[in-house]
Formats: C-alpha cells, sequence, structure tokens
C-alpha cells in the first residue's frame, strides 16, 4: 500500500482496493499539506476481493489444483468444479 506501488498501479490503469495502514496514514496526517490526499477505500470492492482470495485460497488446499497435475484442461476444469462442490456442500 505504499506510494510507490500505488503509482505503478495508477500508471497501468489498476484502481488500488488496498486500505491504508494506520502508521501511513499517522505519517501523511504529520506531514500535513506535503502529505497529500489520502488514497481513496472502497469498502464494498475490498470486501469482494478479499471473498475471491479466501477461495481461491481454499482452491489451492486441493494439491492436484494447486500444482496441476493434470494434462488437459478439461479435467483439471473438472477437478475444479468438483472441487467448488465439495467447497460449496461443507458451507
Amino acid at each position: 500500500s505504499s506510494r510507490a506501488i500505488r503509482s505503478h498501479l495508477r500508471q497501468r490503469k489498476i484502481r488500488a482496493v488496498i486500505p491504508q495502514p494506520a502508521d501511513q496514514a499517522a505519517n501523511r496526517k504529520r506531514r500535513g499539506r506535503l502529505g497529500g490526499r489520502p488514497p481513496a477505500f472502497d469498502r464494498n470492492a475490498y470486501k469482494q476481493r478479499n471473498t475471491v482470495e479466501r477461495c481461491i485460497n481454499k482452491l489451492k488446499q486441493w494439491r492436484g489444483l494447486a500444482t496441476r497435475y493434470d494434462k488437459t484442461a478439461t479435467i483439471y476444469l473438472a477437478g475444479l468444479h468438483l472441487a467448488a462442490i465439495f467447497i460449496w456442500s461443507a458451507r
């Protein structure tokens, strides 16, 4: 969430969905006008990003999906569907 990372994302036209840590906010406020404006933070987009990341981490627990043992894309996709069904049914 540093300035360098945020500027890199802006150059690539990617909207950052990273909250500003408390220490960075304190440093920015301490600098006064030179600290600049606080970066935009969309709480709903951050929640959705978090949900997607958690889902990907659950899918990575399936060794066949994480290591991509399957030779063909169709078999890999079938394994992905099976893992998703098991994860969904365990809720």
